[in-house]
């Protein structure tokens, strides 16, 4: 029998410029399992499409002329969420950065992007797991190391010997699957692992898990 297709991956593209729009879909053109159903030049305009087309994955804009991406991201989070947040952007600063990740996206990436890397980033956020660039991974680690001042320990010891384990693999950048094999664990009992990990220490966000784990140097630097 011959190998069975990857399933096809269902894109929306959410920018306010026709020329934005042209450049994604020229530069992902040449993916075959892409395809793209659906381009909106607003938030307001994104979600009456929703009504009639779902994707796997939202690639979007954040500065729309309507509704700002964080506040779209975060109605796609409690409207829509199976669907996963692309955040392509020319604001690449902390504060733009921080505010879309606890939104809810999965991937925030500059606008500069190749598309190697861009369809690399579509597939991993169809997968349900997190990416994103070097230059915007630079700034998530540079920002929690001049946070981690304070270890937070009585909340550390809450935890078990497997819990912190799996959330130091975790925080090195191994994804759900990588780390059930590594421990001989379903994939479904390393993501229970991951949300009593997240109740226990009181987190809201992968990232604020990846900042527990610098803070208490479960992981080093």
């Amino acid at each position: 029998m011959g190998n069975v297709a990857e399933p096809m991956i269902r894109l929306i593209l959410v920018d306010d410029h026709l020329i934005v729009r042209d450049g994604i879909k020229s530069l992902l053109s040449g993916v075959e399992r892409f395809e793209i159903v659906g381009e909106a030049d607003s938030g307001s305009y994104l979600f009456a499409l929703l009504k009639t087309i779902v994707p796997d994955v939202i690639l979007l804009d954040i500065n729309l002329p309507d509704i700002s991406g964080i506040e779209i991201t975060k109605r796609l989070k409690l409207e829509y969420p199976q669907v996963g947040v692309l955040i392509l952007s020319m604001y690449n600063t902390e504060d733009y950065i921080f505010n879309a990740i606890r939104a809810g996206a999965k991937s925030y990436l500059p606008k500069t992007t190749n598309r190697q890397e861009l369809e690399a980033a579509v597939c991993a956020v169809y997968r349900g797991e997190e990416y994103f660039s070097q230059s915007i991974s630079n700034i998530i680690l540079r920002s929690f190391i001049q946070q981690a001042q304070s270890p937070d320990e009585k909340k550390e010891d809450q935890l078990t010997a497997r819990e912190i384990e799996i959330l130091r693999l975790f925080a090195e950048g191994m994804t759900n699957t990588e780390i059930a094999d590594q421990l001989f664990i379903s994939v479904r009992t390393v993501e229970s692992h991951k949300n009593h990990i997240m109740q226990k220490l009181e987190l809201k966000s992968t990232v604020d898990l990846i900042k527990f784990a610098i803070k208490n140097k479960i992981i080093e630097i």
